[in-house]
């Protein structure tokens, strides 16, 4: 049965339709406590969701509808190593990889947090031997520049977390980033660094991945043309895999590739041997610190109730304005440069894990399911895009990321930066009237511009401080709050079938772009395109 069609959904379209008229105004004058009440707190972060259109019965309705899906079994499920990726037919277990050494979980006969330990000591040797300088190169001189060499979850969640911890890491360390397979993103991210110091850190679970394939070739030459034909790749290259087979015909000893397991995806695996290339520039202790604070988000998940759990609570209050209240994006303001590029990751863990038109069972649903994920750093996006949220016609959710203590003190900024997170919560939901507006001078023709509507739904997360601890529980809050919602639809979120067509018909066209005449058999347009690409590059 679709969720859809459960008496629970039913209830919340039925309120949905009665409180439609609702104004945060009204709902904060009736109830002076309510930004007391609505939050909740754990692994260090601090989650206020009073700015939201809902009320109590709100709230309880939609726990209700968390129930009835069966929310509590599927978080088991999850953490004890079933296999709910049903396309997959695998288990789904990233929260595996920052389970405390000592502890265990078995599945299928193997102990995967023995495992996952194994490789997190193979890593901080390596990591500890090339911060140390004693991992030489093939001329003898240590590698002080590291190139991660991936792309989608090899690239986003390693890069997103190298920028989001930089006050912790090695300054005396390069680390870059290699994703796109347009030449121009290896040429711009190699062109200042000397090759005899330069480290390929190769990322691909079957390691016959298009894009980071035909990068870490161009490495490869780029390497040979600076060292010689007969340079030691394997002294400038390590790999992150799957198949070790694979992995030594590129010419990468498989002593120095790092595994990677089928029961994490991609979007999920940056806290695995993917985040390699993190654990090089803040060390293997911090990078263990970030795993006890996913840890302890998981935890939180996994205990809290509905009422007092993030996660569940984000994911809720997502279903509530996608599926009710006609919401299509959701945008997400972290009030930290160091999180900037936090929003990007996240529309893939979103868009990648919920963006699906059928159940687990292949039926198709009628209701929406993932959003659109989008957004920008406090204070760059006020500058932006704000002017939209405050006075356009969309309903947009936004949730607002800061810390209370900034890693380095300058003057007034942090004060300023959190100022301007309080203000646009508060002008958010409460806007200014007409009446406002003409109280205070201003001139009658230009009231109606100056009117802002307010009612706008914001959650308002706070932290202390951002530590990789911090850190760590934060994304994993990002990671349980899509689980709950693609539970509640009955959706896979652990597969990405929708990944896979562009790249098998890309790899059909890639040869009739070459030299000879292709026999063309596409649409008209895509034969058109192709001529015309061929005209102009001069094939």
């Amino acid at each position: 049965m679709l969720v859809s069609d459960t008496p629970e959904w039913k209830a919340l379209q039925a309120h949905a339709d009665t409180t439609a008229a609702l104004h945060l105004r009204d709902l904060f004058a009736a109830d002076p406590d309510r930004g007391t009440r609505m939050c909740a707190e754990g692994a260090g972060w601090y989650l206020d969701y009073s700015k939201n259109r809902v009320t109590a019965e709100t709230l309880d309705l939609l726990q209700r509808l968390a129930d009835a899906t069966g929310l509590r079994a599927g978080i088991d499920s999850m953490f004890r190593g079933d296999r709910i990726n049903t396309t997959e037919d695998r288990a789904v277990l990233h929260t595996a990889l920052r389970r405390p050494a000592g502890t265990s979980l078995v599945v299928d006969g193997v102990d995967v947090v023995a495992e996952v330990q194994a490789a997190l000591a193979r890593m901080a040797s390596f990591s500890d031997a090339v911060r140390d300088g004693r991992w030489l190169g093939h001329t003898g001189r240590p590698v002080r520049n590291i190139v991660n060499v991936g792309i989608g979850g090899s690239d986003l969640g390693p890069r997103m977390a190298h920028d989001a911890l930089a006050w912790f890491s090695r300054r005396d360390l390069t680390v870059r980033f290699v994703s796109n397979v347009d030449g121009t993103d290896f040429y711009e991210s190699t062109l200042d660094l000397d090759p005899a110091e330069t480290l390929f850190i190769v990322c691909s679970k079957t390691f016959g991945t298009l894009e980071t394939l035909t990068n870490a070739r161009t490495a490869r030459d780029w390497l040979k043309r600076a060292l010689g034909p007969d340079a030691a790749v394997e002294r400038h290259f390590v790999a992150v895999s799957a198949d070790s087979g694979a992995v030594a015909a590129f010419g990468i000893d498989p002593d120095n590739m790092f595994p990677m397991w089928d029961w994490v995806g991609g979007r999920y695996s940056f806290d695995s041997a993917i985040g390699l290339s993190l654990m090089v520039a803040i060390g293997a202790d911090a990078f263990r610190e970030m795993l006890a604070g996913f840890h302890e988000m998981d935890e939180h998940f996994r205990t809290a109730p509905w009422q007092a759990n993030i996660p569940v609570l984000m994911g809720l209050l997502g279903v509530w304005y996608g599926d009710f209240g006609g919401a299509q994006t959701h945008a997400v303001l972290p009030y930290s440069q160091y999180l900037a590029r936090l929003p990007a990751y996240l529309q893939q863990l979103d868009m990648e894990s919920n963006g699906k038109r059928v159940t687990r069972d292949g039926v198709a649903v009628g209701f929406e399911t993932g959003p659109i994920v989008w957004g920008e750093a406090g204070t760059n996006g006020q500058h932006a895009f704000y002017q939209l949220i405050h006075q356009g016609t969309k309903l947009i959710p936004c949730d607002f990321v800061v810390f209370a203590q900034p890693n380095e003190a300058l003057g007034d900024h942090q004060d300023l930066l959190v100022a301007n997170y309080l203000a646009q919560t508060e002008a958010l939901a409460f806007g200014r009237t007409a009446a406002e507006v003409e109280a205070s001078g201003v001139a009658p023709a230009l009231v109606a511009h100056r009117t802002f509507p307010g009612n706008h739904p914001t959650n308002s997360l706070m932290a202390r401080r951002l530590t990789p601890r911090t850190f760590g529980a934060l994304v994993a809050a990002y990671e349980h709050k899509v689980f709950t919602q693609g539970w509640i639809w009955g959706i896979n979120s652990f597969d990405q079938w929708g990944v896979e067509l562009g790249k098998q018909l890309a790899q059909a066209i890639v040869p009739e772009l070459g030299p000879g005449e292709p026999d063309l058999a596409h649409d008209s347009s895509t034969d058109a395109l192709v001529r015309r690409y061929r005209e102009l590059r001069g094939t």
